[in-house]
């Protein structure tokens, strides 16, 4: 895979809103000299250079080649350092018409500003030390969050707490390289003998443990879960699907395998993005489609995190349903994977009998029992995660998840080689590797590579 340009000091212009008719378009601007290039398009001659900082200037921009107008503008002016990126900036708001924003584009190429690559207005912000890192991620998370619970989550961390809190562990680790430095340095001084105490090298492990956990939660939030609608052949699945997606979507009928492959769509319960699934009911397979049909079905079922099985009320319970769900129950449900939640369909029709015990009752057709159904299959994607607040520090990086681990493990080899008696020397390496670890996840220690992995999933323009 090619490499990004991100040749950091050429002024760089990208289109930050989506390509496409729209009231309005935002091109932005960044680089050292961005004013002075942007100048010699713009009418009135010198507005730009006078104009302050954090202000707007309404004007035209001209092509200079044949003075032709290409449209008339917004300016807003940044002055480095106070901008995002901390260089000279500008955000221009264009009418939103693609023959304009490609003039535009091209006028701005032609004037000396290279096309920015995937996230680089992000990475200039980072390299100027505006952002950390992982407030730099988080710009990313923001734009890609799906739920009010993910986007404050990374508003949260857009706003340093998990910088603020990979600040405060490496703060406690320094103290405690400070002591193991100190010995070694004068090893002929009186002084205490343990490095701290044990309940506060428990804190510290503790808090690199609890802070590396939260990926669960940051990954549920932001990726969401899979559920599985599966069921015999007019078991009511398309008519619930319809019901939890408060639309039409499934063609809802009387005749048996209407359903012949799945319909996907997606809803939110306690602030974690849910895919629904309604697949092809399981029976009799009369063709290839029908077959194919539950092959898919016992695919979906396979991979989701929650499966709802329904079993219409006035059929009854038979053993292929009760095979099913035996088979199911027994499947382990890790954080994460909630499991099975079996169904009592059709639940108005006259005469059915209740439910058998461990079913939840319901009607999709009248909403009886909907908003219980909603409760539990939110308390069963939480189970073992727990609802976020979005207060707290919550990752949602592997990069990150993978460094607190590495800090983590040397952390608890530097604790294993302290109770073994190990000299003060190999203790300091196990400290200063937990260390430069906890560096690599804020971007005190980084490399161009990583940099250029990250960046590259970023939008352009962003």
């Amino acid at each position: 895979m090619n490499r990004p340009d991100y040749s950091p000091l050429e002024p760089i212009a990208a289109l930050s809103t989506p390509w496409g008719q729209s009231a309005l378009a935002l091109v932005r601007v960044s680089g050292a000299g961005s004013l002075g290039l942007l100048e010699a398009l713009f009418e009135p001659p010198g507005a730009l250079r006078a104009a302050p900082g954090h202000t707007v200037v309404h004007g035209r921009l001209r092509d200079p080649a044949g003075g032709e107008p290409v449209d008339e503008v917004l300016v807003i002016v940044y002055r480095a350092p106070r901008s995002f990126t901390g260089e000279e900036s500008v955000e221009i708001c264009t009418h939103g018409s693609p023959l304009i924003v490609g003039r535009l584009l091209d006028l701005l190429n032609r004037a000396g500003f290279r096309p920015a690559g995937p996230g680089e207005f992000t990475l200039r912000a980072f390299l100027n030390r505006k952002l950390d890192l992982t407030q730099a991620e988080a710009v990313n998370e923001i734009v890609r969050a799906r739920t009010d619970r993910a986007r404050a989550l990374a508003l949260h961390r857009l706003a340093g707490s998990v910088e603020g809190r990979i600040r405060e562990l490496k703060q406690r680790l320094l103290e405690l390289e400070a002591a193991v430095e100190v010995r070694l340095d004068y090893p002929e001084e009186d002084l205490p003998g343990e490095l701290a105490p044990e309940a506060e090298l428990d804190g510290l492990e503790a808090g690199l443990a609890g802070l590396a956990s939260t990926y669960r939660i940051g990954r549920l939030y932001q990726e969401g879960v899979t559920a599985v609608l599966a069921g015999r052949t007019n078991s009511g699945k398309s008519t619930l699907f319809n019901r939890l997606l408060r639309e039409e979507r499934a063609i809802v009928s009387e005749a048996p395998g209407t359903t012949r492959d799945y319909l996907e769509g997606g809803i939110e319960l306690e602030g974690v993005p849910v895919r629904l699934f309604d697949t092809a009911g399981y029976g009799e397979a009369g063709d290839p489609v029908e077959r194919e049909g539950q092959r898919r079905t016992d695919a979906l079922v396979e991979g989701a995190q929650l499966v709802l099985y329904l079993v219409d009320a006035a059929a009854g319970l038979r053993q292929e349903d009760r095979l099913f769900l035996e088979r199911r129950s027994g499947q382990p449900s890790p954080a994460g994977h909630a499991g099975l939640l079996a169904l009592w369909a059709k639940a108005d029709l006259p005469g059915v009998p209740s439910a058998p015990a461990g079913f939840l009752t319901v009607s999709a057709a009248t909403g009886r029992g909907i908003g219980e159904l909603a409760r539990e299959m939110g308390a069963r994607i939480l189970a073992g995660v727990g609802p976020a607040s979005g207060e707290e520090a919550v990752i949602d990086s592997l990069r990150q998840k993978k460094l607190l681990d590495q800090a983590l493990s040397c952390f608890r080899e530097f604790r294993a080689a302290l109770r073994a008696g190990t000299s003060l020397d190999l203790l300091a390496v196990d400290l200063r590797e937990s260390l430069e670890a906890l560096g690599r996840i804020t971007g005190e220690v980084v490399t161009q590579d990583i940099l250029a992995e990250i960046f590259s999933r970023f939008c352009v323009g962003k």
